[in-house]
C-alpha cells in the first residue's frame, strides 16, 4: 500500500504570538491526527507563533514608533530557535507516532545572528528528525517589515512512500522558478502554507496541481477579532482597526488533474483528512510531465542556488 498515504490538513489557530501555547496546539494536533492512521500532517503558514498581523492594523511602516518596536520585539522573542531545541518535543511526538511534519514557523535562525526572524517551513520525517527548514525567498508586502528573505537551502524534496514531496509558502507558489525547482527535483506532493484565506487558495492549488500534475494540499490558519490575547502588547490599538475576521482558512486539495479533492474549507477549525493515490500522478504525467518529456531542456534549464547564506564563512 505504498501508493496511498493518509493525509491530515491542521487548519487551526494559534495562541497568537505565544510560541509555547501554540506548541501544545500543534502537539495535541499531531497527536490526533496519529489516532486516525495519518501519515503525514501538515500546518499552514507562520502558525507558531503567528501572522503579524499588526503591521497592517498600527501603522506597521511608521519609523522608529515604540509599537512597533516593542511589537516587534515581542514577536522576535515567541519565534523558533530550532538549534535551542525549540521544536525537540514536536520531533519526539512525531517519531512515537511515526507521521510526517509539515510545519510553519517563524524562526530566529542562529546561523544568522539570531535577532532577525524568518518565515520557514520545516519539515519533519516519519523518524522525528528535521529534514529541511525552507526560508521564504521573498516576503510579501508589509511582511518585510519584520520579516527577512531567505535563501535556497531548503529548495528540497523528500521521499513518503511513494510520493516525493515538497512545498513552499504563501506568495512563493506564485513564483515560476522556485516551482520548477521543485519540480526537476522529482516533487509529485506540493504543499503550499498560506496564513489563511481561500482568496489565496481557490485558484492557485488547482492551477498548481494541474500545471506539475502532482497532488496539491494548501493548508492555511485561522483568525478571528477575538484570538487576540489580552497580554499582547498594544493589543488596543490593534483592536481598534481589527476586522472580525482576519483569516478564513481556505485548506484544500487538488488532484493531479486539477480538480477538487477537497474543496475549501471555510472558517472551520479542526483537522481534515483525506487519502491519495500515488497511481493518479503515474496516470496525468502520460499527456504532460513538466520536466520530462515535455520539456526542452537543451532550451531552457534552471540554475538554482541552494548554499545556505550567512553575513561569515570562517576558516580556522
Amino acid at each position: 500500500m505504498n501508493h496511498k498515504l493518509k493525509v491530515a490538513l491542521a487548519q487551526i489557530s494559534p495562541v497568537w504570538l505565544n510560541k509555547n501555547a501554540t506548541l501544545k496546539k500543534v502537539e495535541k494536533a499531531i497527536i490526533e491526527a496519529s489516532k486516525e492512521d495519518a501519515e503525514l500532517i501538515v500546518f499552514g503558514e507562520g502558525l507558531v507563533p503567528g501572522y503579524p498581523f499588526w503591521l497592517a492594523l498600527t501603522g506597521g511602516a511608521e519609523w522608529d514608533t515604540k509599537v512597533n518596536k516593542e511589537l516587534h520585539a515581542h514577536y522576535v522573542r515567541n519565534s523558533i530557535t530550532i538549534e535551542k531545541g525549540d521544536l525537540n518535543r514536536v520531533c519526539e511526538l512525531v517519531k512515537q507516532h511515526k507521521i510526517a511534519v509539515y510545519l510553519g514557523i517563524i524562526e530566529r535562525p542562529g546561523d544568522r545572528g539570531g535577532h532577525s526572524v524568518y518565515a520557514s517551513l520545516v519539515y519533519i520525517d516519519q523518524l522525528g528528525i528535521i529534514q529541511s527548514v525552507h526560508r521564504k525567498l521573498q516576503p510579501t508586502y508589509d511582511e518585510r517589515l519584520t520579516w527577512s528573505p531567505g535563501d535556497g537551502n531548503g529548495l528540497q524534496v523528500h521521499p513518503l512512500k511513494d510520493f516525493t514531496v515538497g512545498g513552499l509558502n504563501c506568495w512563493e507558489n506564485w513564483m515560476p522558478l522556485p516551482r520548477a525547482a521543485l519540480y526537476g527535483l522529482g516533487e509529485n506532493l506540493h504543499i503550499a502554507v498560506w496564513p489563511g484565506s481561500d482568496h489565496n487558495t481557490k485558484d492557485i492549488t488547482r492551477f498548481i496541481a494541474r500545471e506539475s500534475r502532482s497532488y496539491v494540499i494548501s493548508v492555511s490558519c485561522l483568525m478571528t477579532a477575538e484570538d487576540f490575547p489580552a497580554s499582547t502588547p498594544h493589543v488596543d490599538k490593534i483592536l481598534e482597526k481589527t476586522p472580525k475576521i482576519l483569516a478564513n482558512g481556505g485548506s484544500c486539495i487538488a488532484g493531479p488533474d486539477g480538480e477538487w479533492l477537497v474543496e475549501p474549507v471555510l472558517h472551520k477549525e479542526g483537522l481534515i483528512y483525506h487519502t491519495i493515490d500515488f497511481n493518479r500522478v503515474l496516470e496525468e504525467r502520460q499527456n504532460f510531465d513538466p520536466v520530462g518529456h515535455y520539456s526542452r531542456p537543451d532550451v531552457t534549464q534552471l540554475k538554482v542556488n541552494r548554499e545556505r547564506q550567512s553575513t561569515i564563512k570562517f576558516v580556522d
